[in-house]
């Protein structure tokens, strides 16, 4: 999915530019680039009682095949309680890791390896899975490796020639790099053009949210307005709004200089989390952006995090997402370009916009309601291979009768996807756990029943 769509406020009369095709929906989530830090990361139990003299033996396994690590941690066992775990990075262009691997696995009880380059990994006779973040502290380990945009535009871009433009460009994508979690976002002062860019949009698009946008959407903008900020005549701060979706969702914001490959924005939303641009468009095209900006990210998709259903399904998407290959990844990120980015819903009988691809763009939204597109029932098998043109609008929509029914089918779809094991979001850790043994398994059915319980008796005492 290298590509880019009309995404954008395209204009007052619901017709395409002639010119380069707005952007905007395109996001953070489709293209797929090479990472910088390719590194293997081990996680295994050692097949011993008595954890005395572990670390010990593992160390002098890698110091004699000259591996080097660059992590090292250990921690109890969630597959066995009773048992320790280890988790490792190793420096992957150092020594002879299939043999430091092999030699460790020989020992382990429980043995998996995951990797950034797990396709090299292959050929060199190792049997790794796509690296991915194991805790939410964990997405600063990618969230600067951005694939193009940041501070630096394209000759094309309308603010190339613009060096204000472009060094403000820079304060943005400074913020993003400099960005760790658990740190307040820091908040931005706008300036009067860039105020008025937004308040030209903002103006344009409330005008066919009442008609055009779902019921869900139309329930939570004013919500927003009155907690967040959000008019024409202001640009919210991302620190604000991430306070409030994580009151209503548990979602949260994070700033990001420019473009994330399709993996990794993906992983992002398996805990909740959005990577969001804080910059905006340039000011001699209001109605035209050539990447996500602050407009698309806070007006198309923050409303729709803020609702519980909606939430579920975006997560759904981004835990589908670990550890799946590459062909899946491809798949789940057209799925998110049929659904949250250019999504349709029935309501009452009739068609309305949920995807923010649409509800950022005037001319779009106009235009996905009209006679004149295709319109598909969503499912996943089939819009995962769906192609779709990257110069005009959309002639292929797919609708979904429900949120709820959205992240049935992505559940069902996730468990085709090949894996030996099924990711858990753990919300009090706010990390992922791997339900990949027996013991994990019945854990988790034990709290699922405590919970049956206590609903139960709710509803019994009503």
């Amino acid at each position: 999915m290298n590509g880019t769509a009309i995404n954008g406020v395209n204009g007052t009369n619901g017709s395409p530019p002639n010119d380069k095709p707005t952007y905007m929906g395109r996001g953070q989530y489709i293209q797929t680039g090479k990472d910088s830090a390719k590194n293997t990361w081990l996680i295994f139990t050692p097949d011993q009682e008595d954890g005395s003299g572990v670390l010990a033996d593992v160390l002098d396994t890698f110091k004699r095949n000259k591996v080097n690590l660059l992590h090292i941690e250990s921690r109890s066992s969630k597959r066995d309680e009773e048992t320790y775990e280890f988790m490792v990075e190793c420096q992957s262009d150092s020594g002879d890791i299939p043999t430091a691997l092999d030699e460790i696995k020989s020992k382990a009880s429980y043995f998996s390896v995951v990797s950034r380059d797990y396709k090299n990994d292959k050929r060199k006779g190792l049997d790794s899975i796509p690296w991915f973040p194991g805790t939410v502290k964990d997405l600063d380990k990618f969230a600067n490796q951005i694939l193009s945009y940041g501070s630096e535009l394209d000759s094309d871009h309308p603010g190339f020639t613009d060096p204000i433009y472009r060094a403000r460009r820079k304060e943005f994508a400074d913020i993003a790099f400099n960005y760790k979690h658990g740190e307040p976002i820091p908040r931005v002062e706008y300036t009067d053009e860039e105020t008025a860019t937004w308040g030209s949009v903002y103006r344009n698009l409330k005008k066919l949210f009442k008609t055009h946008a779902c019921q869900e959407f139309n329930h939570i903008f004013p919500l927003l307005e009155q907690n967040c900020g959000y008019k024409e005549e202001n640009i919210p701060q991302l620190q604000d709004i991430s306070e409030f979706l994580k009151s209503t969702t548990g979602f949260s914001l994070r700033p990001v200089a420019g473009l994330l490959s399709s993996r990794d924005f993906l992983a992002g939303l398996a805990f909740r989390v959005f990577h969001s641009t804080q910059y905006i468009r340039h000011s001699s095209r209001p109605m035209y952006t050539p990447e996500p900006d602050v407009v698309h990210e806070l007006i198309g998709h923050v409303p729709l995090f803020a609702d519980p259903a909606f939430a579920e399904f975006s997560q759904e998407i981004g835990l589908a997402s670990l550890g799946a290959s590459d062909d899946y990844i491809e798949k789940l990120a057209t799925c998110y370009w049929f659904t949250v980015e250019f999504g349709l819903c029935r309501q009452h009988g009739e068609l309305k916009a949920y995807g923010a691809g649409l509800l950022s763009s005037f001319g779009e939204l106009e235009y996905c309601l009209s006679d004149k597109p295709e319109v598909r029932t969503f499912d996943p098998e089939k819009t995962g291979i769906q192609k779709y043109p990257i110069t005009e609008f959309q002639p292929v929509y797919y609708v979904t009768e429900s949120f709820e029914s959205a992240q049935m089918k992505m559940s069902q779809f996730a468990a085709s996807i090949p894996r030996n094991f099924t990711a858990r979001y753990d919300p009090y850790t706010q990390s992922i756990e791997l339900l990949d043994s027996k013991n994990q398994i019945l854990k988790n059915m034990r709290h699922l029943n405590r919970e049956l319980r206590t609903l139960t008796d709710a509803m019994e005492a009503l």
